[in-house]
């Protein structure tokens, strides 16, 4: 993987999927029935090392990615967050800016720095471990709503309305992400991943302001402390704005979700940036000649470029194991 991003092709190329330790694995479900809830798997290092291998170990996978949440960085600030079921994420209200403690960010989440290097001292040497963060705007969209909401309504709201209010908590969410990274990496990370699952909601000029500039700010501050160490990004839904995205965020690759077609990502999108992608999850869901196809398209579009192999969003619950295995076997040439 590290090869590929620095911008090798290899054939085959390597994959890993996103989500790839979760609720379709059974040995996930009985380690997070051990572990009481789902924030208390993130912060018991043993257990989240555990299962950040299980689907190593099982598909072989060419990368390790922390097991966590994008939400980890409101709860080290000092927001409310509980993981309810059925219902996902709610924080609490979200105190005045002033009152989050960044200065306590890397303290709060030494359990999850401490799962990183357990996972790296356990993880075969040619695995990459990735480390990741929910990017700005996303993660600010969840503690300005205290959920999840359709459309993100009330941080769009917040950004038209109130624009200075949402800088200064972008700001902090800036120096948070950086911290937490940095950290990561220091722990053995080596790969970041900055998730911005709702960059699609924002118009034009929101998207340069609230997904491109601050993931550029974390970009710099990262490779300013570690410039070996490679940076992805997914700013879902970027769509025809994806070539802007990865000129001016300064990232090592960009992940593709599955509606933007692979070979007009790649035309689109300039060496020395790698793609990584995007087959859609129900391609997975469904198995057989639906899965075969999407895989095939996505090897033949990317074929002669570096690019790793992945989802074009995170794999779902109700996907089965044999599917997964026949997907690892596609990619790699074992039809």
């Amino acid at each position: 993987m590290l090869r590929v991003l620095a911008g090798e092709v290899l054939q085959p190329p390597p994959i890993w999927i996103m989500r790839q330790a979760g609720r379709y694995l059974p040995e996930y479900r009985k380690l997070r029935s051990k572990a009481g809830s789902f924030l208390d798997l993130c912060l018991t290092p043993e257990l989240a090392t555990e299962v950040t291998l299980q689907p190593v170990g099982r598909f072989d996978f060419d990368a390790a990615i922390l097991f966590s949440d994008i939400l980890m960085i409101p709860y080290a600030l000092g927001q409310d967050l509980a993981f309810v079921e059925g219902q996902g994420p709610v924080l609490g209200s979200l105190r005045d800016v002033d009152e989050l403690d960044l200065d306590g960010v890397r303290a709060n989440l030494t359990p999850v720095l401490e799962t990183v290097r357990l996972v790296r001292s356990r993880l075969p040497q040619e695995k990459a471990l990735i480390g990741f963060c929910g990017a700005p705007w996303t993660v600010a969209t969840y503690m300005i709503a205290g959920r999840g909401t359709a459309d993100q309504l009330p941080a769009r709201r917040m950004a038209i309305e109130a624009p200075a209010r949402l800088q200064a908590l972008i700001h902090v969410l800036v120096e948070a992400s950086s911290r937490y990274l940095l950290g990561q990496i220091e722990a053995g990370a080596d790969v970041v991943k900055i998730f911005d699952s709702w960059a699609g909601v924002l118009d034009d000029e929101g998207f340069e302001r609230w997904a491109v500039a601050p993931v550029r700010a974390i970009v710099e501050r990262v490779k300013a402390a570690a410039p070996h160490v490679p940076v992805i990004a997914f700013p879902k839904g970027a769509g025809a704005r994806l070539i802007d995205y990865a000129e001016k965020t300064g990232v090592d690759a960009v992940a593709i979700d599955w509606t933007m077609p692979m070979r007009l990502a790649r035309d689109m999108i300039a060496a020395p940036v790698t793609l990584q992608g995007n087959l859609d999850p129900l391609r997975v869901v469904a198995g057989g000649a639906a899965l075969d196809e999407g895989v095939d398209a996505i090897l033949q579009a990317m074929d002669g470029f570096p690019h790793i192999f992945n989802l074009g969003h995170g794999i779902t619950p109700d996907t089965p194991i044999v599917n997964v295995e026949r997907l690892v076997a596609r990619v790699r040439g074992r039809r």
